[in-house]
């Protein structure tokens, strides 16, 4: 199983970044898949997830109406596209898959929201 997270980088405050998770190794489309993050001295948090079929989304209450989740199952891709960024969400961002009794995490993108 693999997770590879990429489109991290420098933003400034109010601007936008789009996150990707490309998985492999596991059959996509039965997982739901979520996006964490972890900021220097902070425990690691939920951002957002999705089931399985898209149906149902969940949000972390600090990036409600900012950040939206998405997947594209032909493309085994977790997508997390996130708007008006400010500074307190400058973090790791790390894409997860619980499979069975194991949980797997991508090594994760650097988002950084600075003036």
């Amino acid at each position: 199983v693999t997770l590879v997270e990429s489109g991290g980088g420098l933003v400034q405050p109010g601007g936008s970044l789009t996150l990707s998770c490309v998985a492999s190794g596991f059959t996509f489309s039965r997982y739901a898949m979520s996006w964490h993050r972890q900021a220097p001295g902070k425990e690691r948090e939920l951002v957002a997830t999705m089931s399985n079929t898209g149906g149902f989304e969940l949000y972390a209450d600090s990036v409600k109406g900012r950040f939206t989740i998405s997947r594209d199952d032909a493309e085994n891709t977790v997508t997390l596209q996130m708007n008006a960024l400010q500074p307190e969400h400058t973090a790791v961002y790390l894409c997860r898959v619980p499979l069975s009794a194991v949980v797997y995490w991508g090594q994760g993108t650097q988002v950084t929201v600075s003036s």
